[in-house]
């Protein structure tokens, strides 16, 4: 899980979950979950940091791909789009309970 670090305090924080996979030549799929930086962290090159971090635990896992979901709101696209992210797909989700 990528942690970004400013001054002896977590700032931010990724879950980067490897998922088998049997397509792909059985490579490896990475979700991106739960980014997160601290309010008073953001603007600061933190997010993209910890997206670097993400791609590079991809790449040395062997993965094929990092996917994530994304808020349904444009500076939060804008931002995923500047780090590389394409929006390719819709996505479809079921709560539980």
């Amino acid at each position: 899980m990528p942690v970004a670090e400013a001054d002896g305090a977590v700032v931010g924080t990724a879950d980067c979950p490897v998922l088998p996979n049997l397509t792909r030549g059985g490579r490896a799929i990475l979700f991106v979950e739960n980014a997160v930086v601290a309010g008073s962290s953001r603007r600061r090159g933190v997010g993209r940091r910890l997206m670097r971090a993400a791609v590079r635990t991809g790449e040395s896992a062997g993965c094929y791909k990092v996917q994530l979901s994304a808020a349904d709101d444009e500076y939060v696209h804008t931002f995923y789009e500047s780090c590389g992210f394409q929006a390719l797909a819709q996505g479809f989700r079921r709560h539980i309970g």
